[in-house]
């Protein structure tokens, strides 16, 4: 996936369903939902480096059979001359070096990159500490949804981990913004069994879908 594609994943009409999603989601509820999603939440840099040096490698070592000249002192230029072309092609195809990352690293960059994205748009300073976030983040075909404190308190993090996987499955089939508003609608509901929508109320977190 190349630069550009969390900005055109959904179209214009499907970001106003969203945004209207996330209106309908707050009016029973004092809680916050905040939508975003991104490219990627990494460069995975060390994956890049691997994935660049193992493709030249296996490029070098084909081009030896083929030549039926293999040699340390031809095998190892070969794989010189051929890592930057590798690492190009792995700048233009950043998918190519999830294989090399681990389940464990794309996991952890995910997470944190949410938690940044969190604390960047300020979910954190709404007034009763109830601001959600959906994260989406496209390189990783990876969700995660994050609650502050004021959530975390009456409902259980892990809780949001199925909402969460279902939302990914629907990315992944083509289903996006609906697999998306569906999960709008189940944090607005479950929100306001624990926080009930105030006289006093206000709109303190943009609805649309942050890029």
């Amino acid at each position: 996936m190349g630069n550009g594609n969390a900005e055109r994943f959904f179209t214009d009409s499907e970001k106003e369903r969203i945004r209207q999603a996330v209106q309908a989601a707050e009016l029973s509820t004092a809680g916050e939902i905040a939508t975003m999603i991104v490219d990627e939440s990494d460069r995975y840099l060390e994956s890049e480096l691997a994935g660049s040096l193992f493709l030249a490698a296996l490029l070098a070592l084909a081009v030896a059979a083929a030549t039926h000249h293999v040699t340390i002192w031809s095998y190892i230029p070969m794989v010189v001359i051929l890592y930057l072309p590798s690492r190009l092609l792995f700048d233009k195809f950043p998918r190519l070096k999830i294989p090399f990352a681990g389940r464990a690293r794309i996991s952890d960059a995910v997470r944190l990159r949410a938690v940044r994205a969190f604390y960047e748009k300020g979910l954190y300073r709404t007034r009763h500490e109830t601001g959600i976030l959906i994260f989406m983040s496209l390189l990783e075909h990876k969700v995660w949804i994050l609650g502050d404190r004021g959530i975390n308190e009456r409902i259980d993090p892990s809780s949001w981990e199925e909402m969460a996987a279902g939302l990914a499955k629907g990315i992944a089939e083509g289903k996006g913004c609906d697999a998306l508003c569906s999960v709008i609608e189940r944090c607005g509901s479950e929100l306001s069994r624990h926080f009930p929508r105030r006289v006093d109320d206000v709109n303190e977190l943009r609805d649309s879908l942050i890029i």
